[in-house]
């Protein structure tokens, strides 16, 4: 794989990387550097890569240099259709434990080496960074404020099927699962739209779609409503798609999903009226007398349908017991504002219209904090700032978490979210 043509090396470097090498062109000089892990010896040459790529270097002399596979090289030639020709060793750097050979592509990777260069982890983590860059391009199209709140808050939530890390500290401190209170007190302080990626983190988390530590895209925007981010929620899958080469179509568990908006909505009374053969009313109603045999009906019936759709589904107007943050729907009050995107069977995002009466959200976390006790789960204290700008007067506003490694992984085709992250909890 090679970066993207930029002018990156209009400044020349004292030393080149492999990729570079390609990526640059015409534009080098007569004779460069170029330093990189020793990957294949042969006679006379040798193959120098990176985590991008890899580069052919002929290397002059009789006899040649003695360079072995692992090493750390670092030779001066002169690039010739993306080799290096009548090179000259400058440097050689032997480790002390050179990576070992490559493993078979079924066996867990032995060395940084085999995962970031032999295994693709380099090149995947290239192409998660142009879906960042695309999500901020389209940011900033759209007049958001990119803004970094704390990762250590007083309280980390209290929904009731999260749990956090508590951090060591003069107060009772946790590691943020998401960065909603804070990103609504700058609402509430006059900030119109704004969108963060965030580093967030969920105890007892982690398979091929979950990792205690993961990135959040999380946006709001005030005096607006679902429709407005669910809008929002398409751009951004069509933009992160086409910068990862999946522009119209992606490929799923061996299917083509099409990815052209609008995505359409389903209410989920309708989801289960339709999959799992409970009418509308009563699947509402069953969020409230039996919420296990509802998830379990989501999780068994509905959700594998909706996977088995050509394309994105939105799922909207979820009983109100499910609300969490979100606003009851107004004119039918069973049901909240609260949707989620399904693509390909994967859940990519939660969104709101957001709640904003601060009576009705003391009340909600107060019965939350019940629930966590009454199921023996660590009870977190509500977040009276959180509170204390709701009361100031938080604008109408509507909100979307979206979950990046999961939207990358599914563009990428990869199986695990794992796959596209540079350190996942198992290589820690």
């Amino acid at each position: 794989m090679t970066l993207p043509e930029t002018n990156f090396l209009t400044g020349f470097p004292s030393t080149f990387a492999p990729s570079d090498i390609a990526s640059a062109g015409a534009t080098l000089p007569g004779r460069v550097r170029v330093g990189g892990r020793v990957l294949e010896v042969a006679e006379g040459a040798v193959v120098l890569g990176d985590a991008f790529g890899a580069l052919r270097v002929a290397l002059e002399g009789a006899p040649a240099p003695r360079l072995e596979a692992g090493d750390l090289a670092v030779v001066e030639g002169a690039p010739a259709d993306g080799a290096l020709a009548a090179a000259r060793l400058v440097e050689r750097i032997a480790p002390r434990r050179p990576p070992r050979g490559r493993a078979g592509a079924a066996a867990p990777p032995s060395s940084e080496t085999e995962r970031t260069i032999h295994r693709g982890r380099g090149a995947a983590l290239a192409r998660r960074a142009a879906a960042l860059a695309a999500v901020r391009a389209l940011f900033a199209e759209r007049g958001f404020l990119e803004v970094e709140t704390p990762s250590m808050v007083p309280s980390p939530g209290l929904d009731l099927h999260l749990d956090a890390f508590a951090v060591e500290a003069a107060r009772p401190t946790f590691l943020i699962t998401s960065p909603e209170y804070q990103m609504k007190r700058l609402l509430s302080g006059g900030v119109p739209r704004c969108f963060q990626l965030a580093r967030c983190f969920r105890r007892g988390e982690l398979g091929d779609r979950h990792n205690p530590e993961f990135t959040m895209l999380e946006w709001y925007r005030a005096f607006a409503g679902v429709d407005d981010v669910m809008a929002d929620t398409e751009a951004i899958v069509q933009r992160v798609a086409a910068a990862l080469d999946a522009d119209g179509t992606l490929s799923a568990a061996g299917r083509q999903v099409r990815l052209t908006p609008p995505f359409p909505r389903i209410s989920v009374g309708d989801a289960f009226a339709r999959w799992a053969g409970v009418p509308a009313d009563d699947a509402i109603a069953l969020a409230s007398r039996d919420e296990e045999r509802f998830f379990r009906l989501l999780v068994d019936q509905v959700e594998p349908a909706i996977a088995a759709l050509p394309h994105p589904v939105f799922l909207v107007d979820f009983p109100a017991p499910l609300a969490s943050l979100a606003r009851l729907k107004p004119g039918d009050p069973r049901v909240c504002e609260r949707f989620e995107l399904y693509v390909a069977g994967v859940e990519l995002c939660n969104g709101f219209g957001e709640l904003t009466c601060p009576v009705e959200q003391r009340a909600r976390l107060l019965a939350d904090q019940a629930a966590r006790a009454a199921q023996g789960k660590p009870v977190y204290p509500i977040d009276e700032r959180f509170l204390d700008a709701l009361e100031e007067g938080m604008p109408p506003a509507a909100g979307n978490a979206l979950g990046v490694d999961r939207l990358v992984a599914l563009c990428l085709g990869a199986a695990s979210i794992g796959d596209v992250l540079a350190f996942p909890h198992g290589w820690l």
